[in-house]
């Protein structure tokens, strides 16, 4: 089912590219965010419940992937060129959830759901450890067409959110998952970390 997408704001969320990858794979459908490095807020703000998914290339390191998803980062870095004058979006995401964890044993409870290790969770956690880290449920829509924009300087560095310059007012796109599928995974994890 294909629907166009009004989309009123250009911003996109920057997540590593295999991640990305995962998610419009449908392999995954969240994310664990604190913030960037050079965020302007010291903790993490959901800035949008819309957004566009940028892929990232910085930080990504085999070693913080599950076995199974390390191939996956390997083609994702061979399909990358660095420093290329533009950068590709091929999806768009709506956070259903944005759920606080402040302990290990919670993050411990999503160890089946996502791509990443328990080495870069119990990091990602214990970075600004008076900050909770923030579980993103995120439905995820595949463009029909990826946008090729040109690069600029503010899609890069350590930060969570980026303004995009310019995107197509509409956007033809299509739901990773199916409705019940997607409903089923989402309650799946609330039910995982339910206290």
């Amino acid at each position: 089912m294909n629907s166009e997408l009004a989309l009123d704001q250009k911003i996109a969320l920057k997540e590593w590219a295999v991640a990305v990858k995962a998610l419009t794979d449908g392999k995954q459908i969240m994310v664990l965010r604190k913030g960037g490095i050079a965020e302007e807020t010291r903790d993490f703000q959901l800035k949008s419940p819309r957004f566009f998914l940028l892929p990232a290339y910085e930080h990504q390191k085999p070693e913080l992937l599950k076995e199974a998803y390390r191939d996956e980062l390997k083609a994702v870095l061979e399909a990358w060129t660095p420093g290329s004058p533009t950068v590709e979006i091929s999806a768009f995401a709506e956070a259903v959830a944005d759920i606080e964890i402040n302990d290990q044993e919670t993050v411990d409870l999503l160890v089946n759901y996502h791509i990443w290790t328990d080495t870069f969770t119990e990091d990602r956690l214990k970075w600004k450890r008076k900050q909770p880290l923030h579980l993103l449920l995120l439905r995820v829509y595949k463009l029909e067409q990826p946008a090729e924009l040109p690069m600029q300087d503010a899609y890069t560095g350590c930060k969570s959110w980026v303004d995009l310059e310019s995107f197509p007012a509409n956007a033809a796109a299509h739901p990773v998952l199916d409705d019940e599928t997607f409903a089923r995974q989402a309650a799946e994890i609330r039910r995982a970390i339910a206290r």
